[in-house]
């Protein structure tokens, strides 16, 4: 009978981190890139042995720069990885020498442990033991040697595990471990803990190995009095979801097609892969998930600065970049979409504001429905000033080559920083923006070129405070145009911008 962990799937909230840690540190390969099959928009990392084999990989979605989560009650807690017994020392020297948070060696159920912390403070074991795997890769685990659960119903989820393999085996305090032809999984009483919260550093899921897609539908059959299940095409496995009854979520995944379906066996892990049913958005979602290097490419280091922010690089670029404001309930990847349109050779810096709205991303406070915020948008303008200052400095801008695009309600401040900082913004575009600053100080504009860009159709428009005026009576260089839209953008916003950019820099 095929048994045993298929992958197990973590949550990161540093990309460039993590690669470095599962192969720069750990040894293991990147097996395959892409876009979540729930989420397009959402990375998802594979990393595996040599073939990416069922039992050795490690999987992890990235939710970039996310709040860390917390584990408790009704999830997987560590995941461990097998490694010789006779490595364990070198290990440790290796995590010392790298300043890693680590606890042990131990001894659990015989074996001895050490256990690391990856970048986003997720457990990591490497356990002392023999564990044979398809495609070995020299130095690194070999695979998967089991995943621990914390559960208030212990004895309802060790037989839960009975459905894929898992037979009883050791009792130490209170964990019950269970034993399959191939790991373990340990399950550990924790009764009175708090609830996991999803987030950075927190396990998603665990899978456990079916043979095809027949073993997947007799499974459902067979869980269809114990509560809800849904099953998916992955492209590269067919799984079936569930929770036991402690609210665990456990996935049942086919050994095949595999990780080679799509890529030679040497050149797996470099391609971006998009869900076969995003292929209609297919650029644009390469402009919005995040980038990355593998150790010894050449990479793009992340400055810390007071603003959470993302980098797209084209190819071949021209020497330009494009800095993104995004509107409200938006977040540093979605204008880039639009402005890959807008200037296909420009880099991209996309950034998120840090006010919040009932959840919603936004670039400072209002007071009420009408009323902005007059002290944190000139508190937010003095911080995203000083994130300039660093990014141009950081990274080695060249300010003459430096467009600004707000969108909304990203225009908004984009436009009261133009006139609260003159000069730091030398080339802006504000789509579907009004005047949100009351009292402008005066100020010499002159060295700004503005595009404003309204929508006729445009409700939120209406009787606003307009953007052109203020600005042109500063000394500002305001081209104004209003298009035949609303407030959303639309394919006219991409040719008027670009033209006028193509314009600019003549």
């Amino acid at each position: 009978m095929t048994s045993g962990i298929h992958h197990f799937t973590g949550i990161t909230a540093n990309v460039q981190a993590n690669v470095d840690f599962y192969v720069g540190f750990l040894g293991l390969r990147l097996v395959k890139q892409t876009g979540g099959f729930a989420d397009a928009e959402q990375l998802h990392l594979i990393y595996g042995d040599g073939l990416g084999s069922p039992g050795s990989l490690l999987t992890f979605l990235v939710w970039e720069a996310a709040g860390r989560g917390g584990t408790g009650i009704g999830q997987v807690s560590e995941v461990g990885l097998a490694v010789p017994p006779s490595s364990l020392g070198d290990w440790l020297t290796k995590a010392l020498a790298a300043n890693m948070p680590l606890e042990g060696p131990a001894r659990e159920f015989g074996e001895s442990v050490l256990r690391l912390k990856d970048p986003d403070g997720l457990i990591v074991k490497l356990v002392g033991v023999d564990m044979a795997t398809p495609a070995p890769i020299a130095g690194s685990p070999a695979r998967i040697r089991g995943v621990t659960f914390l559960t208030d119903k212990a004895t309802d989820t060790a037989s839960f595990l009975t459905r894929f393999g898992y037979r009883t085996g050791e009792r130490a305090g209170q964990t019950q471990r269970m034993v399959s032809d191939t790991d373990i999984v340990d399950v550990r009483e924790v009764s009175g803990f708090v609830r996991s919260v999803p987030g950075a550093g927190v396990p998603d899921h665990v899978a456990f190995r079916a043979p095809d897609a027949d073993a997947i539908r007799s499974m459902r059959l067979s869980l269809q009095q114990h509560g809800p299940t849904e099953v998916h095409d992955r492209k590269y496995f067919v799984s079936l979801y569930v929770r036991d009854a402690a609210g665990i979520l456990m996935e049942y995944a086919t050994d095949g097609p595999g990780m080679t379906v799509d890529e030679a066996p040497d050149e797996l892990g470099q391609t971006l892969f998009l869900p076969p049913h995003e292929a209609g958005r297919a650029e644009d979602l390469k402009a919005m998930l995040p980038q990355f290097a593998l150790p010894g490419e050449e990479r793009f280091p992340v400055r810390d600065l007071p603003f959470v922010h993302r980098f797209n690089r084209p190819e071949d670029p021209d020497g330009t970049t494009l800095v993104l404001l995004h509107g409200t309930g938006g977040s540093e990847a979605d204008l880039m979409p639009i402005a890959r349109r807008i200037a296909p050779r420009a880099t991209l810096l996309g950034v998120r504001g840090r006010a919040t709205e009932e959840g919603m991303n936004r670039w400072f406070r209002r007071l009420d429905a009408t009323t902005f915020d007059q002290v944190d948008i000139r508190s937010e303008a003095d911080a995203f000033s000083a994130f300039v200052d660093g990014a141009m400095a950081g990274y080695g801008l060249d300010p003459d080559r430096v467009v600004f695009l707000g969108y909304s309600n990203g225009a908004n401040f984009l436009a009261a920083i133009i006139q609260l900082h003159p000069g730091l913004v030398r080339r802006a575009v504000l789509l579907r923006g009004l005047q949100a600053l009351e009292d402008p100080p005066e100020a010499d504009m002159s060295a700004t070129d503005v595009l404003v860009l309204n929508g006729r159709e445009d409700p939120f428009a209406r009787n606003a405070p307009q953007l052109a005026d203020p600005l042109s009576a500063h000394g500002a260089r305001v081209n104004f145009r209003e298009l035949s839209a609303g407030h959303e953008l639309a394919d006219v916003d991409v040719t008027e911008t670009s033209r006028w950019i193509g314009e600019i820099y003549r």
